[in-house]
C-alpha cells in the first residue's frame, strides 16, 4: 500500500526480516493482554496525551507489528488495512467503520507469530472502540502494545529512543483536556471531535515540523490516496458522513 512506505526508523531497528528471536508464552501473552497496574510510570505517560493521539500511537505501533512480521504468513495481511483505517480515524472517525475483531481470526493467538498479531489487532480494535464511544480510559488500552511492540523489535534501543521522543511531543502537543480520575464512571462521554488531527509524519518524519495545520494538510493528502474499495473499513467519499 503506497501510503504505508517503511518509515526510517523502523528499518534501523532491523524489524525487517529478521528472524524471530523473542521468547513467547501463554505467560507472556496473558501479560501484553492485560498489564494495566504494573507499569504506573508508563500508564502515567500515556494518559498525558488525548484521544486522537491514543488512536494515531496506535496506528503507528501497529506499523511496527507489521513490519516485523512482513513475509510470515498471511496473517500480517490484516494490519494493513486496520493501519490506514485508524490514521483515518485521527481526522474523523465517522469515515471509517469500526474495527471489528474475529477472535478466532483463523488464526490461533498462541505462537510468536500470530500471538503477537493477535494482541495487537485486539488492542486497535479496543482503542478504537474506547474511541468512538468518547470512553475517558481509552490511554488503559495502549500499555499492552507498547510493551509488546518493544518485545518484538530486535533493536530495542532504537524503539525507546522513539517512542520516548514520540509520547513527550504528543503530550506537549496533543495533551489530554482532562486529568485521569479512577473513580470516573466508565458511561461518562468525552467529545474528542475537536481535538485537532494528527498525521502519520508526526510520528516518522524526522523533517516533519508540526504545526496544526501542516498536520492537516499532511492527513488530507494521505486520505486521498487512500483506496475506497478495496479497504472495509473505510467508506468511499459518497457515504461518507
Amino acid at each position: 500500500m503506497k501510503n504505508l512506505n517503511i518509515p526510517a526508523v523502523i528499518l534501523k531497528s532491523k524489524c525487517i526480516g529478521h528472524y524471530i528471536d523473542f521468547k513467547w508464552s501463554q505467560k507472556k501473552r496473558n501479560y501484553f493482554l492485560d498489564c494495566l497496574g504494573n507499569n504506573e510510570e508508563l500508564e502515567n505517560k500515556l494518559s498525558q496525551i488525548n484521544h486522537k493521539a491514543s488512536v494515531a500511537l496506535t496506528a503507528a505501533l501497529l506499523e511496527w507489528v507489521l513490519c516485523r512480521f512482513s513475509g510470515y504468513g498471511k496473517a500480517a495481511n490484516d494490519i494493513e488495512e486496520r493501519i490506514e483505517s485508524l490514521w483515518f480515524s485521527c481526522s474523523n472517525f465517522e469515515n471509517t467503520k469500526p474495527q471489528d475483531f474475529d477472535l478466532d481470526l483463523d488464526f490461533p493467538s498462541s505462537g510468536s507469530i500470530n500471538g503477537p498479531i493477535w494482541i495487537a489487532l485486539m488492542t486497535a480494535r479496543m482503542v478504537d472502540m474506547h474511541y468512538r464511544k468518547g470512553t475517558y480510559f481509552i490511554q488503559n488500552e495502549l500499555s499492552g502494545l507498547v510493551l509488546l511492540v518493544r518485545h518484538i523489535t530486535p533493536k530495542k534501543k532504537v524503539f525507546d529512543k522513539w517512542f520516548d521522543k514520540i509520547i513527550l511531543e504528543l503530550s506537549q502537543n496533543y495533551p489530554s483536556e482532562y486529568k485521569y480520575d479512577v473513580n470516573r464512571p466508565e458511561e461518562d462521554f468525552y467529545d474528542s471531535s475537536s481535538e485537532p488531527a494528527i498525521c502519520r509524519e508526526f510520528f516518522f518524519d524526522p523533517k516533519f515540523e508540526y504545526t496544526a495545520s501542516a498536520s492537516e494538510k499532511a492527513i488530507n493528502k494521505f486520505i486521498k490516496n487512500l483506496d475506497y474499495n478495496s479497504n472495509p473499513f473505510i467508506y468511499i467519499p459518497e457515504k461518507a458522513s
